[in-house]
């Protein structure tokens, strides 16, 4: 009888703990990523300037690098520097900018990368995508896997509030990815992969479920977990399918006209509650509804806005974004799709979901 089977690019190795950085030398080694400790380590500007002595101490035959993350330029750059000498492997430690230039440098030179996390602000710490600025636009380019995820919690508590609470966003914004994609299975018969959808959502419901404050260990390690599921949920589908519904057409429109309004995950979490709501109403499906209470209850217990006053818009300025919102993912079918609300239609549903938030 044939056996089958599918192999699936994931991290060989995936660490969330308190003080990791100070066991890299120990995790690479112990995974034969490294065996003498010879990899290019990338920091950032910004709070990678404290890590220098910690990162020596840990990778004392590893060459640190200082870069400005987060452009297309910057990304070039950084491939043309690994050119000059051979590593066993590039590790980058910082935020989502710093990492995506990495990812991306990474895969242009052919090197095994190292993602090592000091925020959560995003599901890009394992996902086969870089977010990258050229030419003042933020384009998503395919790239390898990390070879290994490492998310250090000490430094991840230290992190601006702001950049938890968009990791948040992103995370729990997979209970309308999921829904979406398999409304568009039940609408249009594009094809839905259980496993992705599976990780997707198993994260996305820890985050919603979890009791913990924002800051807590446990409750952080829970975010780390969801985030890397959806990264990784996007590997096996091998697409942003699992991660990216009308909650992240809703973001990408808020960043195109109020840029300054939300940060991305911000702006998920938010378009997630909206959609989730607009969905349980034009079904009448309690248990939707009971996703929706737990989605606002969920943001308020973290502090994340919930309406379109708590980012400066008014209502008929967010209804506008949720107008343009499909534009953004040409050919992508979500609840907005589905739906195809007038801009009218969309300011009350706005208005309604308001009013129907948990207290």
């Amino acid at each position: 009888m044939p056996l089958l089977a599918r192999t699936l690019l994931t991290p060989l190795t995936i660490e969330i703990s308190a003080g990791a950085i100070g066991r890299l030398g120990e995790v690479l080694a112990d995974r034969r990523i490294t065996g003498a400790g010879e990899v290019a380590v990338v920091l950032g500007n910004g709070i990678g300037g404290e890590l220098d002595e910690a990162v020596a101490a840990a990778l004392p035959r590893g060459d640190i690098k200082h870069i400005q993350g987060g452009t297309l330029e910057a990304a070039q750059q950084l491939a043309e520097d690994l050119k000059t000498q051979s590593y066993d492997a590039v590790v980058g430690i910082g935020g989502g900018r710093v990492l995506d230039t990495v990812k991306y440098a990474a895969t242009q030179k052919g090197m095994p990368m190292v993602a090592v996390a000091t925020s959560l602000a995003h599901d890009g710490l394992a996902s086969p995508v870089s977010s990258l600025v050229r030419g003042g636009h933020s384009i998503s380019y395919g790239v390898h896997t990390p070879i290994a995820v490492i998310v250090d919690l000490d430094m991840v508590a230290r992190s601006p509030l702001y950049q938890i609470q968009s990791g948040i966003g992103d995370a729990i914004s997979n209970l309308c990815s999921t829904a979406d994609w398999q409304l568009s299975n039940a609408a249009t018969g594009e094809p839905v992969d259980g496993l992705a959808l599976a990780l997707a959502l198993s994260g996305a419901e820890a985050v919603v479920n979890h009791p913990g404050q924002t800051t807590d260990q446990d409750f952080l390690a829970a975010l780390a977990n969801a985030l890397i599921l959806g990264g990784i949920s996007m590997a096996v589908a091998g697409s942003s399918r699992p991660a990216s519904g009308a909650c992240h057409e809703i973001s990408h429109a808020l960043t195109e006209i109020y840029p300054d309004a939300a940060s991305h995950g911000i702006g998920a979490g938010l378009g997630a509650l909206f959609a989730t709501y607009i969905r349980a109403r034009s079904t009448s499906d309690e248990a939707v509804m009971r996703t929706f209470h737990r989605l606002g209850a969920a943001m308020q217990r973290h502090g994340l806005p919930r309406t379109p006053a708590e980012i400066g818009l008014t209502v008929e300025q967010f209804a506008s974004v949720i107008e343009y919102a499909p534009a953004t993912r040409p050919g992508r079918f979500t609840i907005l799709e589905h739906l195809n609300l007038d801009a009218a239609a969309i300011a009350v549903a706005v208005k309604e979901c308001t009013d129907a938030l948990p207290s």
